[in-house]
């Protein structure tokens, strides 16, 4: 038990550049705490001493604002960044290594007793600041969510999520190895563009590409005597400004 401690006050204070030093951590820090807590809550559920389980949870709940089913499985190194208004549910699987903010939710969309209702997170999975991941699914090893997404359905090993509802960013495979393990806070990576506005920015630079062409088309067309009627546009076409308002 006390290695374990010391295993999650040493991976707190790599992650987080606030930590100053471990009796601050395990003094301070409510992620810390409830995480604690829920390694007794969880062994108490495990014997079959359901209502300890969640009384010893709910004074958790209380002393931290992060609140976590006692029988959720939490895996190693888990951190809860800042952590109020944590809540995650009792069929929930957190693997290694995973990072979690404020104010996300792992729940369940299914009412069925004894089935599996709640989010599997992969490890190294990091969650956003308001995310909400419902369901029975699987956030993917090394998966991240950004901040307010709301992801119902699978994210793939090492893509992103973000919107709502969440819209998934595959992994570009020729991605070197350092960067996709590199740590993203909050979920926001580098070039993490919502695949949205990358359609829309492609639809539009297409479309300034072929406007281009016909122009050089008319023109070539007015060289050879051809003389083509054209109809009369209220506004030109600029795909920067069209750019800028999908950014």
């Amino acid at each position: 038990m006390f290695s374990r401690i010391r295993e999650d006050i040493d991976n707190i204070m790599t992650r987080d550049p606030a930590a100053r030093s471990a009796w601050e951590v395990m003094t301070c820090y409510p992620g810390f705490h409830a995480i604690v807590v829920q390694r007794c809550a969880h062994w108490f559920w495990q014997h079959d001493l359901k209502w300890l389980g969640r009384f010893t949870s709910h004074i958790g709940r209380w002393l931290t604002g992060i609140e976590i089913h006692p029988g959720a499985r939490i895996g190693r190194r888990v951190f809860i960044d800042h952590g109020f208004g944590v809540v995650i549910g009792e069929t929930a699987e957190v693997g290694d290594d995973c990072t979690i903010y404020q104010g996300v939710t792992l729940g369940g969309t299914s009412l069925s007793k004894g089935a599996k209702r709640h989010p599997t997170l992969g490890n190294g999975v990091i969650i956003g600041a308001g995310a909400q991941v419902l369901g029975s699914f699987t956030v993917g090893e090394g998966a991240k969510v950004g901040s307010n997404a709301v992801v119902v359905k699978p994210v793939p090993a090492g893509a992103t999520a973000v919107g709502n509802p969440a819209r998934i960013i595959e992994k570009e495979s020729a991605r070197d190895e350092t960067a996709a393990r590199m740590f993203a806070a909050y979920g926001v990576t580098p070039n993490g563009d919502d695949p949205l506005s990358k359609a829309l920015h492609g639809l539009i630079d297409h479309a300034a590409t072929q406007e281009h062409q016909i122009e050089r088309i008319l023109a070539a067309l007015k060289c050879a005597g051809i003389d083509c009627e054209t109809l009369k546009t209220e506004e030109k076409f600029d795909p920067d400004q069209l750019n800028k308002l999908v950014e």
